[in-house]
């Protein structure tokens, strides 16, 4: 379960914003987060890091889009869950392969 969130949506999504429009003037780039995130009282770690993640989801800057981190994510969880029923159907296939004898059946019970 995620922690609740400290800032509301709709203040990030205007940090947000503010701070990319600031980076893109060339003048004002230099303690833009820093300034916004002041005026804002929002702790400027928390705005670069959503500047960041906006910058790379607009392909501003190089890396992995938020819906392609969402989506394999969502892979690597099915791919554990996948392997873990691989296992448990090895397991269970040597199991039964251990009760055959000479072709015939012999269970324990």
């Amino acid at each position: 379960m995620a922690a609740p969130r400290k800032y509301p949506d709709e203040l990030r999504e205007r940090a947000t914003r503010l701070a990319v429009e600031a980076r893109k003037d060339p003048a004002g780039r230099a303690g833009a987060i820093k300034r916004i995130a002041d005026q804002l009282d929002v702790h400027p770690e928390a705005l670069r890091g959503w500047v960041k993640r906006a910058e790379t989801d607009e392909a501003v800057v190089p890396g992995t889009t938020s819906t392609d981190a969402a989506r394999i994510a969502e892979l690597e969880r099915e791919v554990k869950e996948l392997r873990r029923a691989n296992a448990i159907l090895k397991s269970a296939s040597a199991f039964f392969a251990s009760m055959t004898v000479s072709g015939t059946r012999t269970y324990g019970w």
